[in-house]
């Protein structure tokens, strides 16, 4: 079972290396609502960002891919 701490955990080290890629999602977070079911079962929100963070991003992913 992931624990919130492990979520947070997670979700620093993904906002960590989109960084590291020169890509920041704002609204990145672990989903609080999705931590009070039974077993807690987290979601990672990657919420909303302006397009030009979405062609950062994609740039990043298909760079990534060609590899």
């Amino acid at each position: 079972m992931t624990t919130p701490h492990e979520a947070d955990t997670q979700v620093e080290q993904l906002r960590a290396a989109l960084a590291a890629n020169g890509v920041t999602l704002p609204s990145l977070r672990v989903d609080l609502p999705s931590l009070t079911a039974l077993p807690a079962r987290p979601l990672v929100a990657l919420g909303n960002c302006n397009l030009a963070t979405v062609q950062a991003l994609t740039a990043v992913l298909r760079k990534a891919a060609a590899r």
